[in-house]
């Protein structure tokens, strides 16, 4: 496994992104905990990502237009639904003063569904990991999940830390109704940007 491989990885899992914005959001709604539910489902969200792009399937989206638009604003609507809900403080971004972790399994099933619904990460995939396997290789199969594997371990910790810096200042948050409205109207109005940013993407 190359540095350039664990250099191009962490700058591109640290680059803010949905599952960032996600993370962030949930750590200061519902806690530390909830926040690591979320890394684990944002996380999660990458394996239908690399099984695409390792059996071939991710370049049915890169050749077809409507497969891709389709994921696409199925992903784009799904950003949208966040903002909504997140605008009227309910779902698994919804503040909770007395209970930290909330329902854990919707949060990280939310954070699953919005990085499988994002057709860019399967491309990403097929151009990003065949760069770093040994033309030489005698497994070159093995190869490719291994590197997936370790892309979405440093997933996990670098969404968590995010997530276990932003519930550091929850208290602060919850003491005072001003932040909190401003908070969530910024991570809706984030939501809106990148349904709008994934709207505009071309293949």
């Amino acid at each position: 496994m190359s540095p350039e491989f664990l250099l191009t990885a962490l700058i591109v899992v640290i680059a803010p992104g949905t599952g960032v914005i996600y993370t962030l959001a949930v750590a200061l709604a519902r806690g530390r905990l909830a926040s690591v539910a979320a890394a684990f489902g944002c996380t999660l969200g990458i394996v239908p990502h690399m099984t695409a792009a390792i059996l071939g399937v991710a370049a049915i989206l890169h050749a077809s237009a409507i497969a891709f638009q389709t994921v696409k604003f199925a992903g784009v609507a799904y950003l949208l639904w966040l903002a909504w809900q997140t605008i009227r403080d309910r779902g698994a971004l919804r503040v909770e003063a007395g209970d930290e972790a909330g329902s854990l399994p919707r949060i990280a099933v939310t954070g699953t569904l919005l990085n499988i619904l994002n057709p860019k990460l399967s491309i990403f995939f097929l151009a990003f990991l065949p760069q770093f396997i040994d033309p030489a290789a005698a497994h070159p199969l093995a190869e490719m999940v291994t590197l997936s594997a370790v892309f979405m371990a440093m997933t996990f910790v670098v969404f968590a830390g995010y997530g276990f810096a932003a519930s550091a200042v929850r208290a602060r948050v919850l003491g005072s109704a001003r932040i909190m409205a401003w908070m969530r109207r910024s991570f809706a109005a984030a939501f809106v940007a990148l349904g709008a940013k994934l709207a505009l993407t071309a293949r």
